[in-house]
């Protein structure tokens, strides 16, 4: 049976192409390539052919899936159906036991070397692995199995890419990220409570017009979507500059947006792209509807951030402890110096220079 393209797909389901060339744009901006490369992004999609995709769950919660179900860029059907041949979800496939299992052996058989794998969730090494079993098998062996014969695996979620909450102390189960339980797997980290289902698109639209996994930081994450930390895109920062903190929840400044560090906010140690992606169809992020960053994409973010409503004492290379109650106090004050000095230079100009009736004389 002849194989379709996506682009041949979509046609196919009658979405039209003006809609295809803004999803191709969407794409193109979440990578963080040049506007001009959407052409590209748009001749690709028309000429390759769907990837085969299974989809595990681990140790998890199922937030990344329901991230997936209300993704806007494309919607879910549009994910399912055109872009990806998703052979394997436990959670939104019709198949069920033996028959779901049986899917999932013929993918990983059929296609050993060029399906794509989405993990969700950690997984338990404590005891063999005993703490986490699907279909007969641990999840220490269904990852070790699947991961290791895709030609790559994308851990969505924080519990995938690191342990998550989880691995926080004390661990009881032993959870770990993927790479770590599989380190020969080819793994992309996609960390983040939820997962933005944008970056995971745009991670799985990289590959298909390149050809190859987006560029990574020494985390495993892409840099597209982790290059920037989120104090540096922060649609607060500029108060923060100034000095205006939110100094208790639903004070004055809270109500104005002022900057959320004070309440804890770990935006400063933080990379990520929330405040330019965005959630829920790019409405909001955590920051933007007035409560800080947890700072949830990091690794033992969980054990290391907290507590939550409290302020980091030092971030790496920010000096931030030191200078945060300063820095707004300097520029206010600067500021003031500055218009002081800029109105006392008018004054001293207009007293020198000659009145309407000397002009006139």
């Amino acid at each position: 049976m002849r194989e379709y393209s996506v682009g041949e797909i979509l046609r196919e389901r009658g979405v039209s192409r003006r809609d295809f060339l803004k999803f191709c744009s969407a794409m193109t901006a979440a990578m963080a390539l040049p506007v001009t490369f959407a052409p590209k992004v748009a001749q690709a999609l028309d000429e390759v052919k769907r990837p085969p995709l299974v989809w595990l769950e681990f140790q998890d919660c199922a937030g990344d899936t329901e991230a997936l179900l209300r993704s806007a860029n494309p919607t879910v059907g549009e994910i399912v159906l055109d872009i990806l041949s998703v052979d394997y979800h436990e959670t939104i496939m019709a198949a069920a036991g033996h028959q779901a299992e049986a899917a999932l052996e013929k993918t990983i058989t059929d296609y050993r070397g060029k399906y794509l794998c989405v993990v969700e969730g950690s997984i338990p090494m404590r005891d063999g692995g005993v703490y986490g079993c699907v279909g007969g098998k641990s999840h220490l062996d269904r990852a070790r199995q699947v991961c290791g014969g895709a030609l790559a695996t994308i851990a969505v979620g924080t519990c995938a890419s690191f342990g998550g909450i989880p691995a926080a102390v004390p661990n009881p189960t032993g959870a770990v990220g993927v790479k770590e339980a599989v380190p020969g797997a080819t793994v992309i980290n996609l960390p983040g409570c939820p997962v933005n289902a944008d970056n995971l698109t745009a991670t799985v639209v990289h590959y298909l017009v390149f050809g190859k996994i987006p560029a990574l930081d020494g985390h495993g994450r892409p840099l597209f979507a982790y290059g920037k930390r989120i104090h540096d895109n922060c649609e607060r920062r500029p108060h923060f500059d100034a000095g205006q903190y939110v100094e208790q929840w639903g004070d004055d400044g809270h109500r104005k947006g002022f900057c959320l560090y004070r309440m804890g906010c770990k935006g400063p140690a933080t990379f990520h792209n929330c405040p330019t992606q965005r959630y829920n169809d790019k409405t909001s992020w955590p920051v933007g509807s007035g409560h800080g960053c947890a700072g949830c994409s990091e690794p033992a973010f969980w054990d290391t951030m907290g507590p939550l409503y409290k302020r980091l004492p030092n971030v790496p290379g920010f000096g931030i402890e030191h200078t945060a109650d300063k820095i707004g106090i300097g520029l206010a004050a600067g500021a003031a110096t500055a218009f002081a000095v800029h109105g006392a230079l008018n004054a001293i100009r207009r007293d020198k220079e000659p009145s309407d009736e000397n002009r006139e004389g």
